[in-house]
This record gives C-alpha cells, sequence and structure tokens, in this order.
C-alpha cells in the first residue's frame, strides 16, 4: 500500500514516445491518439530494481553477441522460483524457451494436432488464443464459463462433451484464466485431468498470470500423472518486462521436446535469445520476491477499489475482486448493456466525450458481451480517473438509454 514499501507504485511515469503499444498506439484501435488507456495487459510500473539494476551493469558491459539460454543459471532461477513460490519441483533439463508465451503454446498445438482440428479453451478467453488457432488452421472448441454467485465455475458436462469428441486433441488452459481472473482450485484441476486424459486430450497450460495470483496458485505439473502436457510461462506479466522478450516452458515427454526444440532452433532459426530477456528473467526470480509482494499488494488495492466505487455507484453490477491478474472483468448486464448495439453506445461515449479507452468484453469471445474488461496495473491516481469516467460515461448512458427493465 502507498507509503508501506520502498517500492513507489504511486508514481507517474509518461510513457508517451516510448514506441509503447498501450499509450503510443491507442488509436489503432479506438481511433484517438489522446485517450486514457486501460487496455493491453502491460503494467505503467517501474519494473523491480533488481532488474533494472542487472540491466544497467549489462548495458555498461558494451557488447551484445550471441546468448544461451541453456544453462544451470537460467534454468535453476526457473525452476528455484517454482519450489519457493510454489512448492513445486521441476526437473531443469524440461525446460525449453522461446521468444514468447504465444510461440511456444503455437508450436506445440502444431506438433501435436493436425490442421482441421479442434482445441479446446474455456470462454471468454484471451483473444489472442483464437487468433493463433485460426491462423494455424485449427478449431477452437468453447467451453463456456458459467457466472454465478459473483464468479465463474465450469460446466463439466460441456466441458467433457466437447473433451469427447474425435477431433479434440488439446485442452489449452489459462491458468489463472484470463479475463475472468478465476484462479483453478486443486479439486477443479484433477478434474480437468481425468476428463482429458479419460479422452486422451493433450494439456497446454499458460500460466502467465501465475504470480498474480490472490489466492492459492496450483500448477498442472501437480495434478496430473503421464507426460501429454506443457507447461508454458513467462515472468512477462508479473515483472512488467514483455518488451525485453522471453519465455520458457516445461514440457516433461523427451520426443515433444526434442520436436519443439529442433522448431525453435532449425526451422525458425531462433537458437539465441535476447540476452537481456534472459538475465531480467533470472534476476526477477532470485532477487524479485519482496517487490512482487508489494506489487499484489499494490494491484490488489486497485481492484478493490474498482469493488467499492462501482458498486457505490451502480449496485446492479455487482463486481467482485478477482482470484487472480491485474484485470478487472466488469459485468454491465445487468444495467441493460447486453448487446453489441449498447456497447457501441457506451464505447462512443467513453472515447468520444471521457477520453477513456477500455477494452470491450467481446473482444474475448461471445460469452463477454455485456462486459469490459478494464486494466488496473497503474498508480491509484490514473484508475481514480478512469473510473470517474467509467461512471460518468454509464451515468450518462442510463440517462439517455432507460431500459425498460431497470
Amino acid at each position: 500500500m502507498p507509503g508501506s514499501t520502498p517500492f513507489d507504485f504511486d508514481r507517474h511515469i509518461d510513457r508517451y514516445g516510448t514506441y509503447c503499444t498501450q499509450w503510443d498506439y491507442v488509436a489503432d484501435r479506438f481511433g484517438h491518439a489522446d485517450l486514457l488507456p486501460f487496455t493491453i495487459s502491460d503494467m505503467d510500473f517501474e519494473t523491480a530494481p533488481c532488474i533494472r539494476e542487472c540491466l544497467a551493469r549489462r548495458l555498461e558491459h558494451g557488447v551484445f553477441g550471441y546468448s544461451r539460454w541453456s544453462h544451470d543459471d537460467f534454468k535453476g532461477a526457473v525452476t528455484g522460483w517454482f519450489a519457493r513460490r510454489h512448492g513445486t519441483r521441476l526437473d531443469p533439463e524440461r525446460l525449453i524457451y522461446g521468444p514468447s508465451v504465444i510461440y511456444i503454446i503455437a508450436q506445440l498445438v502444431s506438433l501435436w494436432s493436425a490442421p482441421g482440428e479442434g482445441v479446446l479453451v474455456h470462454t471468454p478467453a484471451y483473444d489472442a488464443f483464437g487468433n493463433m488457432l485460426g491462423a494455424n488452421d485449427r478449431v477452437l472448441l468453447p467451453s463456456p464459463l458459467i457466472k454465478g454467485e459473483g464468479s465463474y465455475h465450469i460446466d463439466w458436462d460441456g466441458f467433457e462433451r466437447q473433451a469427447a469428441r474425435p477431433d479434440c486433441r488439446i485442452l489449452l488452459l489459462c491458468s489463472p484464466h484470463n479475463p475472468t481472473g478465476r484462479v483453478w482450485r486443486r479439486d477443479e484441476l484433477v478434474r480437468m485431468a481425468t476428463i482429458c486424459r479419460r479422452h486422451g486430450v493433450r494439456v497446454i497450460s499458460d500460466d502467465i498470470h501465475m504470480d498474480v495470483s490472490f489466492t492459492p496458485y496450483l500448477p498442472w505439473s501437480e495434478v496430473v500423472q503421464d507426460e501429454g502436457w506443457a507447461l508454458v510461462s513467462s515472468g512477462s506479466k508479473s515483472f512488467n518486462i514483455p518488451a525485453l522478450g522471453g519465455a520458457y516452458g516445461y514440457i516433461p515427454e523427451r520426443a515433444s521436446r526434442d520436436a519443439y526444440l529442433h522448431r525453435l532452433k532449425a526451422a525458425h532459426g531462433l537458437s539465441s535469445p535476447p540476452i537481456l530477456g534472459v538475465l531480467a528473467h533470472m534476476n526477477a526470480y532470485r532477487e524479485g520476491d519482496a517487490w512482487l509482494d508489494a506489487l499484489k499488494a499494490y494491484l490488489h488495492g486497485n481492484l478493490t477499489l474498482v469493488a467499492a466505487r462501482l458498486n457505490a455507484a451502480f449496485p446492479a453490477i455487482d463486481y467482485r475482486v478477482p482470484e487472480g491478474t491485474y484485470l478487472a472483468w466488469i459485468d454491465l448486464r445487468g444495467l441493460g448493456i447486453d448487446s453489441a448495439e449498447r456497447m457501441d453506445a457506451l464505447q462512443t461515449l467513453l472515447v468520444e466525450k471521457y477520453r477513456v479507452a477500455i477494452m470491450r468484453g467481446d473482444t474475448y469471445g461471445p460469452e463477454g458481451k455485456g462486459f469490459i474488461r478494464l486494466n488496473v496495473g497503474c498508480p491509484r491516481h490514473k484508475l481514480e480517473q478512469g473510473l470517474d469516467a467509467l461512471i460518468g460515461a454509464l451515468g450518462e448512458w442510463l440517462s439517455i438509454e432507460t431500459p425498460a427493465h431497470l
């Protein structure tokens, strides 16, 4: 919280002019360049001092030749982090590297399925999943999550029907889940694993949000007994370092691991990683605990503020703080914003009059209709501005539309 740690998450950092996707290129999606953005999931905070200091030392060295990731320092940092933070033992020899989480997932999807076959995904879903699957000629098989009692749960009958399809080859799991913020419990993970094993479905678990969990996060490795799976992650979300590049995966099956590495090195020529990304991960996972703990407390405070302000202004929203991620998934259907046309009208107000950019929920599939996704990875004063704008726009929309059921 403000003033309680040596890390200043309240400090404003001007990101304009840094080729920043969220700030400099907001017009690409919203049509205007001068908007206050709460969009793409990176944060407006400086990364941990331990990362900045190690990068400064490396820059001072001045030579940036070809580098490697497959060494004890990198692998030990990753396995040490999982052991220390999540109580999970991983064999370092089963780790692989990739330029991004989506790249690794795309290669595994290609290795474990054929064109035209299906990949099971809990929906609403991170939009890059659908884009990647479509570009690789795979079919997204939706398993819509059910919202109830302020949270989401799995439709187990529907999930198993999709898993049992003869064309279903892979479960692409998002753990914790983006955009809903669910952190899957052990019983849920075990049940998914049992169903997938029964129907011969492999599992790719995207755990990129694992370190921003407010309830206990459990890696997929803790609930399976076979080798037909992979866990993929990165420090990019939790330590705000996506521009440095780098991700890693844990692939227990030797043949799949070798096939992936053949693609990485031979087919795609990516054998030498960006050294700054490798160093950033090593130092984050060795020395970043205190910073991350302070960040999580601050983010939870931001999400609590969203709940307090929105629910006070509009009780029908009934927003609940999620179990994980720094993404507020806000259901506006209780206000009557339950169609694309009504969301269009709200977005016009937000952008044209209130000058803020907030992601509309149907970006993440039809199950997101009537929702918005607000990135709270920012100083609290920026979030307050965004909430002022959102509450103002919602109030104005209600005064114009006055839905009959309200």
